[in-house]
């Protein structure tokens, strides 16, 4: 599995208060299967890696919300410098919802934004390796 470049999308994620339920759907309509050991599992977070069929690697993630934010989808494009492009986004326009620049071992540092019309995104630099 190649890395993606950064500024591709490269990862998204369904957050959803039916997790059982979107993994039965999705992976029906796509053929997808899940990982229940995706990031965050430790820490208890309902989180399930994504896998199309014959793909190498996972490419997005069913994240169980327990109804405590909004169902919504969301993409994620990769970065080299989270905060520097925050900054950047601000300073086009945009706005930074939250940054999450130390989510512990092994998670990835990542914010959400919205552009100057309100759409939000992710950004994300993998974690260390």
């Amino acid at each position: 599995m190649t890395n993606p470049a950064p500024g591709t999308v490269a990862w998204f994620e369904i957050a959803t208060s039916d997790p059982d339920g979107a993994e039965k759907f999705y992976g029906n309509l796509f053929d997808w299967t899940f990982d229940p050991d995706g990031p965050g599992a430790s820490s208890g977070m309902d989180y399930r890696n994504i896998k199309a069929s014959g793909a190498d690697g996972s490419m997005g993630g069913i994240y169980g919300t327990d109804g405590q934010v909004p169902d919504h989808a969301v993409f994620y494009i990769l970065v080299a410098d989270v905060e520097g492009t925050c900054a950047d986004a601000e300073q086009l326009g945009g706005s930074v919802v939250s940054k999450h620049l130390d989510p512990g071992p092994g998670a990835p540092t990542f914010a959400y934004l919205r552009d100057p019309s309100g759409n939000q995104f992710g950004v994300f630099t993998p974690p260390a390796a």
